[in-house]
């Protein structure tokens, strides 16, 4: 049966849930799995916004042909030609020969990479900034959103709804649990976290382009936002566009102090632990311990963008930094992270090194403030070295 919900009496979700996914992108952990959004436009013309990945490919087809009724599929719109929302395409073009796809000049040079001739197009209209299709009722303009967070990507706009069908901007990870709609849900509590995880993960690096299609969409009336995962936004658009603005400008969301640790044996873990005391009675209100091996970097990535102190604690390993901890700062460099204050412990039993690598990649970022001095501890952290500790957080949070 199929799984059809509307949002209005001529626009319908055909998209599918993803359980069985571990990694996206075979990459970031999804303990809640993953949803293909797909959206089916009834006018006198109808139109497909986007596809969906393979895994999703019979259920998104049970859909569509339900939705349809029996009618011909006029248009397919590609905002993203990422497989996760394209890799059904080919089927869908064998199905419906006669359908126009519509997108712009890079999408389709990507089809062709992707699928060659087995994506036979009969029908194809190329689009550009500001371009225009009437569905009848329905008017749509197109606006590129190039590295948002690819080069081909667009979104779509309905000037007759004001619906704006975003691509992978306002995503989230996450399957829709029977609903649809953000205010279906307790937003603010898990999903809340996903969104950021989803958005610092995948879109993070690309602040710039994303702060240049937030500003094309505050000159348009929204009355609902459709991502291609995630729940779909009718109610509190503002705080939705809000918290995209600071994430995309590498505004801490909070005053808070990410803790993260790389330990071998526990001694650094301790050291970790007493820092974190020690924050707490020098005032700070949000700190958050993370073990860098026990964690996925994806989760401590959010928690970057979010805190606007970050303190990295590290054993030295083969000379360098332990792998976990290289691993993080990383990823953090290659999202582009800024604007933020750090301070760095390190360990080493007989020739510490990984405070200074660590500084190294730190100082490669941009607006990174770092606290003097670095502490370094010889094995286990010693009574005499508290006072030291102290002055680190006291400095952080000044």
């Amino acid at each position: 049966m199929n799984c059809i919900r509307k949002l209005t009496d001529d626009l319908l979700w055909v998209g599918g849930n993803d359980r069985r996914l571990h990694l996206f992108e075979n990459a970031y952990p999804l303990p809640d799995g993953i949803s293909y959004n797909a959206y089916l436009l009834l006018d006198e013309k109808t139109a497909l916004l986007d596809t969906v990945d393979r895994a999703v490919g019979d259920e998104f087809f049970e859909n569509l042909n339900a939705g349809l009724q029996g009618r011909e599929l006029d248009y397919v719109i590609i905002n993203h030609m990422e497989p996760d929302h394209c890799g059904t395409l080919a089927r869908l073009l064998l199905r419906y020969p006669d359908v126009t796809v519509v997108s712009n000049d890079k999408v389709f040079t990507m089809i062709h990479q992707f699928f060659g001739d087995e994506a036979s197009i009969g029908n194809a209209v190329s689009v550009a900034e500001g371009s225009t299709l009437s569905l009848g009722r329905h008017q749509l303009t197109f606006v590129m959103a190039p590295m948002v967070h690819w080069p081909e990507v667009m979104v779509t706009y309905d000037q007759t709804t004001g619906a704006l069908f975003s691509a992978d901007a306002f995503g989230t990870f996450g399957a829709l649990d029977g609903c649809l709609f953000a205010d279906e849900v307790d937003f603010n509590g898990h999903w809340l976290d996903e969104m950021r995880r989803y958005y610092t993960n995948i879109v993070g690096k690309y602040g710039g382009p994303v702060q240049t299609l937030l500003k094309k969409a505050a000159g348009l009336k929204l009355q609902m936002i459709c991502p291609l995962h995630g729940p779909i936004w009718r109610e509190h658009m503002d705080w939705l566009v809000e918290k995209h603005q600071l994430w995309s400008a590498y505004t801490p969301e909070d005053e808070g102090v990410l803790v993260a640790y790389a330990s071998i044996y526990g001694h650094t873990k301790n050291a970790a632990e007493v820092l974190a005391r020690e924050l707490t009675l020098a005032g700070a209100k949000k700190v958050r311990l993370y073990d860098v091996s026990e964690t996925h970097p994806s989760y401590l990535v959010a928690e970057a963008f979010r805190s606007s102190r970050w303190v990295f604690l590290s054993a030295t390993y083969n000379a360098g930094i332990f792998p976990a901890m290289e691993t993080l700062l990383n990823d953090l460099k290659a999202h582009g992270l800024r604007n933020r204050k750090v301070a760095l412990v390190e360990n080493g039993s007989w020739a510490p090194a990984a405070g200074k690598l660590m500084k190294a990649v730190l100082e490669s970022m941009k607006d990174i403030q770092m606290v003097e001095p670095m502490v370094s501890v010889r094995s286990a952290l010693r009574e005499e070295q508290l006072a030291q500790l102290t002055t680190l957080a006291r400095e952080l949070l000044s």
